[in-house]
């Protein structure tokens, strides 16, 4: 009897802490969302409600701030209708993170402190588009041309007139777009690469502002200060979001474990 009066508290425990994590990834996941570029990581991703730069990175902060904004929330709903593939023409100079969008202009700001990926010229790269709603279409990756200031407001001009990665309905594995890719060439120091998603089963297209530094990283980088004022991310590194789940799912199972000690001592046999 006391094995069982046990196994079913601990069960009730297990059950009340998946809950509160189902309940947790309802609020901090928008519904009716669709997407963002992680690998390299985009504005929107890196200060989303899912990512913990969102509260800690400047610039995420001053995006939120900005009036009208509808981040960190929807972070994954930078969707332009009707744009069938005149991103040019639609989308205004000094609005090319926003999609010319109200509630997502904080994206638009010129500043150097953007959390940046750091990445390696002309190496091989592994690219992850987190899809919260699967679609089709084709994604087509930009980099801004030498020269490019991050402290001025983002134009086409800025970009080279040809994508330098075009792909059309990749894999959709673990909930990311994944797909492999050469990084440009005759890079060095702060860029930015501009992912264009052009659906072809909605009339939709999404936008993406990827902070990159490209580095050579033949030698060892230095230690990364505890308080830096722009955060930065290897090319290997995934959504901070990752991290927040597996602390909350350890927390679940320690609190599952709580109940069934209590729930122990208090059974009288």
């Amino acid at each position: 009897m006391r094995h069982r009066i046990l196994g079913r508290r601990a069960g009730a425990g297990l059950l009340l802490s998946a809950v509160l994590l189902a309940g947790l990834g309802g609020l901090a996941r928008p519904a009716g969302a669709h997407g963002a570029l992680e690998s390299p990581l985009s504005r929107a991703a890196a200060c989303g409600a899912d990512s913990t730069l969102s509260a800690k990175a400047a610039a995420c902060r001053a995006a939120a701030k900005v009036s009208g904004s509808v981040m960190p929330g929807e972070w994954d709903n930078l969707r332009v209708a009707n744009v069938a593939g005149k991103d040019r023409a639609v989308i205004p100079d000094g609005k090319l993170c926003s999609g010319g969008l109200a509630g997502f202009k904080g994206l638009d700001l010129a500043r150097s402190d953007w959390p940046a990926t750091t990445l390696k010229p002309g190496a091989s790269h592994t690219f992850e588009y987190r899809g919260t709603i699967a679609h089709s279409g084709t994604f087509r990756l930009y980099v801004t041309k030498s020269g490019y200031d991050p402290a001025k407001p983002l134009k086409w001009a800025d970009l080279e007139s040809k994508p330098f990665l075009k792909v059309t309905d990749p894999k959709l594995a673990d909930g990311s777009y994944i797909f492999k890719g050469r990084l440009p060439s005759g890079r060095a120091g702060r860029h930015l690469i501009y992912t264009i998603w052009q659906n072809s089963d909605t009339p939709d297209t999404y936008y993406s502002c990827s902070d990159v530094i490209f580095k050579n990283r033949a030698t060892a980088a230095p230690a990364r200060p505890a308080a830096a004022a722009a955060y930065q991310v290897t090319s290997t590194d995934g959504i901070p979001w990752q991290a927040g789940v597996v602390m909350l799912l350890v927390a679940g199972a320690g609190a599952a474990m709580v109940i069934a000690v209590r729930a122990g001592r208090r059974d009288p046999r």
